[in-house]
């Protein structure tokens, strides 16, 4: 029997998502318990609900703090979190001003970052953050550095392409990473491009290290490169969006559902609710392209990004 989600139902479980208090939660709730359609397909998933609304309750009453965590520690939000690594002054904390409604300091003299800082950075129509850290230098690099970068989903390197001591300063903090048993990071920013001699710079460390790293070009004071900056870390984190739709209804494509690349339609049908994964039949499958009448595909079918899809239970 199908569930028949209804636009309100799923735009209720999209605020639930993105609901950053437990009291926040207990509303979007209470609101997929109303606009859930009341039939014998639906039993299990009004109990379920009923069942967490009670869980977030009780933890909106409980008392006393809880264990601090470091201070260094940023906990994940959004899609997938990115460090942003490299050496003093190439503008990292520019590139967060930039890209996020986050103000790191942002100064000329070297060491200016000295706590992690995070920022939400919009991606079409998901959020992905970004987390400033304090450079990794020769001189000093703060000792809880690795473990912030370890809590990341992924990295990337950001230097500037116009300073002569870039290739040392690579060097060393690939050594460091490597020492920390830390992944090199997934991509080469090579940021200032806007300044006399910046883009044929970059072309020639992007040449150097092509075996090693795909480059991205920017410049965050000018705002280049910022939009391929933002598609290259969506894609560094391996992700697709997968919206859902009704039968007879248009898909809600402003709120996707965010799964890691190689997912398949049951996967999917496990993140919507456990009982679509259960009870999965199979799935009609739409582009945003067409395929007006929908594709039939079985629970293994592996979706891609931007995928719409129907479930049949």
């Amino acid at each position: 029997m199908s569930a028949n989600l209804s636009p309100e139902y799923l735009a209720a479980e999209e605020e639930h998502r993105s609901a950053g208090t437990v009291a926040e939660k207990i509303a979007a709730l209470e609101k997929m318990l109303a606009t859930l359609p009341k039939h014998k397909g639906t039993e299990k998933m009004q109990a379920d609900i009923k069942r967490r609304i009670s869980q977030a309750r009780k933890e909106s009453q409980k008392k006393g703090a809880s264990h601090a965590l470091p201070f260094y520690f940023v906990p994940r939000e959004g899609a997938g979190q990115v460090a942003l690594v490299g050496p003093a002054n190439s503008g990292k904390s520019s590139l967060v001003r930039a890209l996020t409604h986050a103000l790191p300091e942002v100064a000329e003299y070297p060491f200016t970052t000295r706590l992690p800082m995070p920022g939400m950075m919009a991606f079409e129509n998901v959020q992905i953050q970004l987390v400033d850290l304090p450079p990794i230098s020769a001189d000093f690099t703060e000792p809880w550095l690795p473990q912030a970068i370890r809590n990341a989903n992924a990295s990337v390197l950001v230097v500037d392409v116009n300073d002569a001591g870039s290739l040392e300063e690579m060097e060393l903090i690939e050594t460091s990473l490597r020492d920390w048993r830390l992944p090199l990071p997934g991509l080469l920013i090579g940021n200032k491009i806007d300044q006399p001699g910046g883009a044929g710079n970059f072309a020639a460390l992007a040449d150097l290290y092509r075996d090693r790293y795909a480059s991205v070009a920017v410049s965050a004071a000018a705002g280049q490169g910022l939009p391929g900056f933002a598609r290259a870390v969506f894609d560094l984190l391996e992700l697709v969006r997968v919206y859902t739709k009704v039968p007879g209804r248009k898909a809600n494509l402003s709120a996707p559902y965010v799964l890691k690349r190689g997912a398949t339609v049951l996967d999917a049908a496990r993140h919507v609710h456990k009982d679509f994964a259960e009870y999965l039949k199979f799935a009609r499958l739409f582009r945003k392209a067409g395929e007006h009448d929908g594709l039939m595909v079985e629970r293994q079918h592996v979706v891609q990004d931007e995928d719409i899809l129907e479930f049949h239970i």
